[in-house]
């Protein structure tokens, strides 16, 4: 079953319901310049529903660019990656050893 649109208009249904019982209600709204009479209330709630949206999305999309790059840099590189395997001579992993304790001396006790 389509889950989301079922949870849309169980939605749209709930504000419909909640618009039909607040269309007799009205307010004054005032800017401090300007003062605005007789909005209805729903339109109150959901034009500041709406900036409250807008007002957070500049976060959300931080967050959701830093988990970006952190989930970037989280990233291991496979083995299949690199040129060793790549080539048509593939290194045998004890000489890889080998010249790894060459290289950093043998910490092995």
């Amino acid at each position: 079953m389509p889950w989301r649109l079922i949870i849309f208009i169980a939605v749209f249904t709930v504000f419909l319901v909640f618009i039909s019982f607040n269309l007799e209600n009205k307010c004054d709204i005032s800017f401090g310049f300007a003062k605005l009479t007789e909005v209805p209330v729903f339109i109150t709630i959901f034009t500041s529903f709406i900036l409250g949206l807008l007002c957070s999305l500049p976060l959300i999309m931080h967050i959701k660019k830093r988990r970006a790059e952190k989930a970037h840099m989280s990233i291991k590189p496979k083995i299949e990656d690199a040129p060793e395997a790549r080539s048509e001579n593939p290194v045998d992993p004890a000489e890889a050893r080998k010249r790894f304790r060459a290289r950093h001396g043998d910490k092995k006790k």
